[in-house]
């Protein structure tokens, strides 16, 4: 028999290549940008611990278009401009087909504009400022807007805590404080009640006494305190201790353990609304906190069961997508109805945003207990 010639080889080997799977072991890259260290580090590290056990759950069930997700996470410090910087990375070096992320609304709209001129979808599962997804029609959300949220503190202290005179403290350093706080302000005003006066702070401040005096000579029926944990912990004990005793009722930036280890005491009696309650007794709830309590041996916050929606929300628009085309993604997510999360039942509208449910919560006993959800 003769030999094959050197063509003959080349023809064979291609042929042969030709015939093997495709990407048979191809992995889809989804960039995750979070806080894991730094201020915020508690969110964001329940924020990456939800992603990652949705991640593991789908890839254990044979993954997304028959391939494995790859979630490339970033840290971004809890500091300005990381965020931008790691998009860029995401899109350049990584090649992600979308991004999760970020935690924060200030942060999110550092990367979100880099999305939106690479047309690589990005959903947020956590940031909360309305003009997030203005930003272009690849940025989607997939928890509720400000102005939920702030109609939900304003009603509440209206229909519940009767309240008629109220002071709102701001964070001015946080696009998610500041949304809040128009959002608050526009209802309470709206309804026949009066915010008397807004004081304003600053991320990383830890003295508030001078704010607080005013607020204790103002005699409000309720303080609307929309800010995150870091602060908000000291401000409850500041205001205990200088004798102010109406309630305080903040959003979800107050979910964080860190809040009742600082306050202490102070804690007790207020209020905040919420994404979600590890109490819920829906049994897709419970099944979630089960299984996460068993993996990291703590009870799921709002941030772990939001990022274990978001990462299951892209996972399923890539897989009705058919592809890892981000066009194809982006057109998914925009089409996304009555997905079942552990946050509630999740939909997206014509601006991109999540239609979903929310809760309630106050402090009792050093634990926050569900008061009531509510429906959009």
């Amino acid at each position: 028999m003769a030999k094959p010639t050197w063509m003959q080889v080349c023809l064979g080997v291609l042929t042969l290549l030709s015939l093997a799977p495709q990407n048979s072991h191809a992995e889809i890259k989804i960039g995750a940008v979070t806080c894991l260290t730094g201020a915020l580090s508690t969110f964001g590290v329940s924020s990456i611990q939800g992603a990652k056990l949705a991640v593991e759950e789908i890839n254990a069930s044979g993954g997304t278009l028959g391939q494995p997700i790859q979630l490339i996470v970033e840290d971004n410090g809890s500091k300005a401009g990381e965020t931008a910087t790691i998009t860029r990375k995401f899109i350049s070096q990584d090649k992600v087909v979308v991004i999760l992320g970020d935690l924060t609304s200030s942060a999110t709209m550092e990367g979100a504009p880099l999305a939106q001129a690479a047309k690589i979808p990005l959903l947020t599962p956590s940031a909360t400022n309305v003009a997030i997804t203005k930003i272009g029609n690849y940025i989607f959300r997939s928890c509720f807007i400000d102005p939920f949220t702030g109609k939900i503190m304003a009603k509440f202290a209206l229909d519940h805590l009767q309240a008629k005179r109220a002071i709102v403290m701001t964070d001015v350093k946080q696009d998610y404080s500041v949304g809040l706080t128009e959002a608050i302000e526009h209802f309470f005003n709206q309804n026949g009640a009066r915010i008397s006066n807004t004081f304003s702070y600053s991320s990383g401040d830890t003295d508030f006494r001078t704010q607080l005096t005013e607020v204790r000579n103002a005699h409000p029926d309720v303080v609307f305190l929309p800010g995150y944990y870091t602060e908000v912990g000291l401000i409850l004990l500041q205001a205990r201790q200088l004798g102010i005793k109406c309630p305080f009722v903040g959003g979800e930036g107050w979910d964080s353990p860190s809040l009742i280890q600082v306050a202490g005491k102070a804690a007790e009696g207020n209020y905040y609304t919420d994404h979600f309650s590890a109490a819920d007794p829906e049994p897709r709830v419970q099944n979630f906190v089960q299984i996460y309590r068993a993996k990291y041996g703590a009870i799921p916050d709002a941030l772990a069961a939001l990022w274990y929606d978001g990462a299951r929300l892209l996972a399923q628009a890539v897989q009705r997508a058919g592809s890892t085309d981000p066009a194809k993604i982006r057109d998914a997510l925009a089409a996304t109805r009555d997905f079942d999360g552990v946050t509630g039942r999740i939909s997206i509208d014509e601006n991109r945003n999540a239609s979903k449910p929310g809760v309630i919560l106050k402090i009792e006993s050093g634990e926050p207990k569900m008061v009531q959800q509510i429906t959009p």
